[in-house]
């Protein structure tokens, strides 16, 4: 039990509750979800969560993903047509990242979100919300707009939905969904469901130092770029030196290369210290804060280390060419 919770544990800032899921995990069978927007390309920000669901894989959890098409639509990410199109490719790099397609259940949003039962759960849920607290819960660009429609106000009563629905035990996301898992939490009893297990992970500074990645911000690596894409990314990201909080190539080290590889490995020349090999993330927050590791080093060592990290990816889609998405929408 202790290894089971330690796995689920890792790499999370949140578990809500600790009993909850200690009860779960006591239990043989148990259900995972996440739900992804298809807006563009796969990258470490989804890669994050793909990771956590493969770790309750490892503990033995059948995962649904859900390919949220409907949710995308309603935040204006293209035609269904065109959404459609990019989530079959993000299915494919969810493959591609290590998801087990034996043991995960791909769903698409709208073939269950325009049943009557769900409509109805929808409108049950929506008589018992405040706009204040829809609001709330809304995407972050959704809350900055500042006359936001009716649809980005429906979008978070309809993930919660979604838990019902998708019959989940625990709900996975990043820490900014914790507003939208908590309505689900408080909400869907009252409308006669079991209330989810949430897990919120770390939201990750894109490249340029912004506070999340983004596919209309471009800042961030794709799991499918290719190894001189990489590199130049990796080359021109905000790394300052000395600086640990908020620092993306810090957190690409932190929370892929660490717990992927076990470790990480900085070739340098004798005269600027000779080379280091890392294993754990607190030993290389220190050195890098000590000033003993230059920005130039690391960022050159993080790139090779991606690379390594995303021959998989690379590998899967030279099998699969028809499945590569060259022009996101």
């Amino acid at each position: 039990m202790a290894e089971r919770f330690d796995i689920v544990m890792r790499g999370v800032e949140e578990v809500v509750t600790r009993e909850e899921l200690l009860q779960l995990l006591s239990g043989e069978k148990f259900t995972a979800y996440c739900g992804y927007e298809p807006s563009g390309k796969v990258h470490f920000g989804h890669a994050l969560t793909v990771s956590k669901l493969i770790d309750l894989q490892k503990v033995g959890a059948q995962v649904t993903v859900l390919l949220a098409d409907l949710h995308a639509f309603l935040n204006h990410k293209g035609t269904l047509g065109e959404i459609q199109r990019i989530a079959e490719y993000n299915k494919h790099c969810f493959i591609a990242l290590g998801l087990d397609p034996q043991r995960t259940n791909f769903v698409l949003g709208s073939s269950f979100q325009l049943t009557p039962e769900y409509v109805l759960d929808v409108l049950r849920m929506a008589t018992k919300t405040t706009l204040l607290r829809a609001r709330r819960a809304m995407t972050e660009i959704a809350r900055q707009t500042k006359d936001p429609d009716v649809a980005q106000a429906i979008y978070p009563l309809m993930q919660a939905v979604d838990i019902a629905h998708l019959k989940v035990d625990i709900a996975v996301g990043g820490i900014d969904q914790r507003k939208v898992h908590m309505v689900a939490r408080e909400r869907l009893p009252e409308l006669g469901y079991k209330k989810p297990v949430c897990l919120h992970v770390p939201l990750l500074h894109g490249l340029d130092g912004e506070v999340k990645m983004s596919s209309s911000r471009g800042n961030f690596i794709a799991v499918d770029d290719e190894p001189s894409v990489i590199r130049e990314k990796v080359m021109k990201a905000f790394c300052p030196p000395k600086v640990v909080k908020d620092n993306p190539v810090v957190e690409y080290v932190e929370y892929f290369v660490l717990p992927a590889l076990g470790r990480f490995s900085i070739p340098r020349p004798e005269k600027y210290g000779g080379p280091l090999e890392i294993t754990d993330a607190t030993e290389f927050k220190k050195i890098y804060a000590s000033g003993k590791l230059h920005p130039a080093d690391l960022k050159a060592a993080l790139a090779e280390a991606v690379v390594e990290l995303l021959s998989p990816v690379r590998e899967y889609f030279k099998k699969h060419p028809e499945a590569k998405l060259e022009q996101p929408g």
